[in-house]
């Protein structure tokens, strides 16, 4: 027999980390090759991880909810295999796990933090970290709705892996302060413990919990504190759970935002908050473009067994204006710019439960139309049946997103971080325009686009933004009606 370990794969180049979310296997049961053994999920997307050897799985590592590293073991699967002697040859099959025969319980070493259950015992360690603590983006979305402090975060004792914070401690938490019920500082016979009191001040700027501001104000005079214990106790709680006290009364419904939801309303405040945006407007005559699909979509399908969309059109343009403006393609590394080389554009797609998800389409500019189209297509069937991989979402430098399909004619996009622009494209519409000519002006009905651009304003200029989304409106107005789909 040989003892196989599942691992935490590889799930994307800026990825650490993933969520478990249900296991479809349990100990003991019987799994094939490449048979989903669990789903996971991270900040980008959920994906299922198959299983790497044939066997009986003999221990599950982590519970639905844990976060794991990646890299990390998650399961054991115990293959048939006669000659244990021939593991080195394991990863040539499966590169992905570490195959051997061993009875050490070093594996299980991550999972002995059980007993810092005992609230005392941690909360003493807690202060050690240094503020060096690792959260999850699961744990940190709960911080900010219930509006706890990074400082009252590290007090909070945690039952993870080396003391980590999990969704079970940040929700029982969560709990206990907006009942009241977090545990009280030292008192002896109605009268609080000197050396308590001497060492709650410090924590002051750091709420721990809502006892400790009670103490620090009456220090000086113990003899006030006896009658009065719970007075400021009550005054603490009240502006601890102030949040439920604001939901509107009267016919309402209280939605709870889904995980998603969550990671991206995360991201979009996150992005405004580090990204100074500034936004610019165009219009574009692209009547060139309307005809010219209008005439080849139907060949195109037949052809290529795919549709053609204005998305792969636009994305032909835009990067092509990209490498007149490299500065569009980078990112901020503190007072660094980083251009990036590859012109990796995000698309991005609504799902059906209405969440916005953004799919890369790599190597946009090394791509013709027919690469583009199944490219933009594949991706975004992908993302609607939840098939994306997590490196799907990974990498893109510019992000195009078409707020037309939903009927509006512009918007004013929030930038996908690191980039530092996206561009949105509206609804067509047929309108009477001036015509210029060398006859003369004349007015003729014109299919219409709005463009907008954001874009962050630390780095990119309104005479640069403004300059390129220009470009890119006259690339889509000198659209060639005769040209090839090649």
């Amino acid at each position: 027999m040989a003892l196989v370990d599942l691992v935490m794969p590889k799930l994307g180049e800026s990825i650490m980390e993933a969520t478990v979310l249900r296991w479809h296997k349990k100990t003991g049961d019987t799994v094939e090759l490449e048979e989903t053994v669990l789903e996971i999920a991270t900040d980008k997307v959920d994906s299922e991880v198959p299983s790497t050897a044939a066997g009986v799985i003999t221990e599950v590592l982590f519970n639905e909810n844990d976060v794991v590293p990646i890299g990390t073991v998650i399961a054991r699967i115990e293959t048939a295999a006669v000659a244990p002697v021939e593991t080195p040859a394991a990863p040539e099959q499966a590169p992905a796990i570490s195959e051997r025969v061993t009875e050490e319980p070093e594996p299980e070493v991550p999972f002995v933090p059980q007993e810092p259950v005992h609230a005392p015992a941690v909360e003493n360690a807690a202060p050690a970290t240094g503020g060096a603590r690792f959260y999850s983006p699961l744990v940190l979305n709960i911080v900010n709705s219930e509006g706890i402090s990074l400082a009252e975060l590290e007090k909070i004792p945690g039952t993870g892996n080396d003391g980590r914070v999990t969704k079970k401690d940040i929700l029982q938490y969560v709990a206990q302060r907006n009942a009241g019920t977090l545990p009280q500082p030292v008192v002896e016979n109605n009268v609080v413990d000197p050396v308590a009191a001497t060492t709650t001040p410090e924590p002051v700027a750091q709420p721990v919990s809502t006892e400790q501001p009670t103490v620090a104000p009456e220090t000086t005079t113990p003899a006030v504190t006896e009658p009065k214990t719970t007075v400021p106790q009550t005054a603490v709680t009240a502006t601890t759970t102030q949040a439920p006290v604001t939901y509107p009364t009267g016919n309402v419904e209280i939605i709870e935002m889904d995980r998603m939801r969550k990671l991206i309303a995360k991201h979009m405040v996150d992005s405004v908050h580090t990204s100074p945006h500034v936004t610019s407007f165009a219009e574009a005559d692209v009547t060139n473009m309307v005809q010219w699909r209008d005439r080849v979509k139907k060949d195109f399908e037949k052809r290529e067994n795919t549709k053609i969309t204005f998305t792969p059109l636009f994305i032909d343009c835009i990067a092509r204006v990209i490498k007149r403006y490299p500065i569009i393609n980078s990112s901020v590394d503190g007072d660094k710019i980083i251009l990036k080389k590859d012109i990796n554009i995000g698309m991005a797609t609504a799902l059906p439960s209405g969440n916005l998800i953004v799919p890369v389409i790599k190597n946009a500019d090394y791509l013709n139309l027919v690469g583009l189209s199944k490219a933009v297509n594949f991706m975004a069937d992908s993302a609607r049946n939840n098939r994306l991989k997590p490196d799907d979402t990974q990498g893109g430098t510019f992000t195009l997103t078409n707020v037309g399909t939903f009927g509006s004619l512009m918007g004013t996009p929030i930038i996908s971080q690191p980039q530092v622009a996206i561009l949105a494209v509206g609804a067509i519409k047929k309108r009477a325009v001036v015509i210029e000519t060398e006859q003369g002006d004349t007015i003729g009905i014109r299919h219409m686009m709005y463009l907008s651009m954001s874009y962050d304003h630390r780095i990119v200029d309104g005479s640069i933004g403004a300059s390129f989304l220009s470009e890119v409106a006259k690339e889509f107005e000198n659209w060639d009606p005769n040209r090839g789909v090649l």
